[in-house]
């Protein structure tokens, strides 16, 4: 009996061994990487462990709190300090100083630093932060004489609202003799391009930059309203003072607006131009040559943080990271309006719009060329730009600023480790398809700026 027991004994043991061995399939490193366990960072040398890098308190620094917050800096190796800064202008003067490593950045900058506009520098973008996230929002006075002229559905305005609904309240203010004023956050900010996209596709021209003097000038030459910089945290008290009557900022500005019920958001920026670039990641020429490898491992951090970001079970997660003081410092249930998909126009008007923040999907985190080139057609549209250049000019300019080449070596890494997958790496030349997702439908292919730019009725042509 003792002995038939050890024979079955010795079986199942030489069975267990062989069904053991032929549960990792020799020839298919995937099924081996699976079978170990979760996804590994493996740590790049790093030239610069200890990194500063700046942000402004807006929803859309995301991916710099959640790479922090959740550790996926550290998992690189890096020491990372995130710094708050007062307005765009000191994050732009910071890293071109070298004062910060790095930073979040409205996406014209680097280029309007590669182009001539403003202050001249090399700076670079590896990394794309989002897509969407600003809206344009009015008083609550003005609100008042613009909503008679839109036609509602079910008891609600019909969006998107365009730009024309807005000309009762401009001649208010011309029999007044009052100037109508919208605050933006910067001259080369997304928020200008698209506040002016708006206006103009609604027949109001925003002004023009004065070509002898783009620094001094404010854009206002032959505008119908005015354009004034604001910085974004100071936007709702700067409306609800009556020094501006409406402007265009990222969140939560928008929805702060509609919380202390002084004034009322009326069309977003994914309205304007469907999944557009948003802010970027800007570090140096000189510290990506000096620092290789940090460069790839930030970006690699950023990436990973995007794509959590976008997994709709981590949003809840992720408002109550960015309320914290370290990063928006902002009430959690105002960030909730829009990164939890949805947005409050009028109080109680609130509507489903998923995509309002994006972080990951749709190839939003890759720097594409064409995403640049949009930018450097609205500097010469409205005059920031003073010559006319060719195609060819634009492509050669953002290749300067814009480093797809970085990003895809940061994503091929995480493909190695496991965190994405070869569906989340585009395989493209760096340029978006053509489209026509504008609010005035217009066709931009990046390939053709020069022929976008004079397709405009209202803007300064190539």
């Amino acid at each position: 009996m003792k002995k038939l027991s050890l024979q079955l004994t010795v079986i199942l043991l030489i069975a267990f061994t062989v069904t053991s061995f032929k549960s990792v399939i020799p020839g298919n490193p995937t099924l081996k990487k699976r079978s170990i366990g979760p996804p590994k960072t493996k740590k790049l040398q790093l030239e610069k462990p200890n990194v500063t890098i700046g942000f402004i308190k807006l929803t859309d620094m995301a991916p710099l709190a959640i790479a922090k917050f959740l550790g996926y800096f550290d998992d690189e190796g890096l020491a990372v300090t995130l710094e708050a800064q007062a307005n765009w202008r000191d994050i732009l003067d910071k890293v071109v100083d070298n004062q910060l490593d790095g930073a979040q950045m409205l996406a014209g900058q680097p280029i309007a630093a590669a182009v001539g506009c403003g202050r001249q520098a090399q700076l670079v973008t590896t990394y794309s932060m989002d897509l969407n996230g600003n809206a344009i929002t009015v008083s609550n006075s003005i609100w008042s004489k613009m909503k008679d002229s839109i036609p509602e559905e079910y008891g609600r305005p019909v969006h998107p609202i365009p730009s024309y609904a807005l000309k009762p309240a401009l001649n208010f203010y011309k029999k007044m003799n009052k100037p109508f004023t919208f605050g933006i956050v910067a001259a080369y900010s997304t928020h200008n391009y698209q506040l002016r996209y708006w206006l103009a596709a609604g027949g109001i021209n925003p002004g023009f930059y004065n070509n002898n003097n783009i620094q001094g000038s404010k854009g206002n030459t032959d505008a119908d309203v005015l354009l004034n910089v604001t910085a974004p945290p100071q936007m709702p008290q700067t409306l609800k003072s009556g020094t501006i009557d409406g402007y265009c900022v990222g969140e939560p500005w928008n929805q702060q607006a509609v919380e202390e019920t002084i004034g009322v958001p009326i069309v977003t920026s994914r309205e304007i131009w469907k999944n557009h670039p948003e802010k970027v990641f800007v570090m140096t020429k000189e510290f990506v040559s000096k620092y290789p490898n940090t460069s790839i491992a930030i970006t690699k951090a950023l990436i990973k943080a995007g794509k959590w970001l976008d997994n709709p079970e981590n949003r809840k997660e992720a408002t109550r990271i960015l309320s914290k003081s370290a990063y928006v410092d902002g009430d959690k249930h105002v960030i909730d309006n829009s990164m939890l998909g949805t947005f409050e126009f009028e109080k109680g008007d609130v509507r489903s719009i998923p995509d309002f923040n994006v972080f990951f999907k749709y190839n939003a985190t890759y720097p594409y060329y064409s995403d640049g080139i949009w930018f450097m057609t609205q500097m010469k549209r409205w005059g920031q730009i003073t010559e006319s250049k060719p195609n060819d000019w634009y492509l050669s300019k953002i290749k300067e600023v814009y480093k797809p080449d970085i990003w895809i070596r940061a994503a091929n890494l995480l493909l190695e480790e496991g965190f994405i997958t070869e569906t989340d790496i585009p395989y493209t030349d760096g340029f978006k398809p053509a489209t026509t997702e504008f609010i005035d439908n217009m066709s931009y292919d990046g390939k053709k700026p020069v022929e976008y730019i004079n397709g405009f009725k209202i803007g300064l042509k190539n």
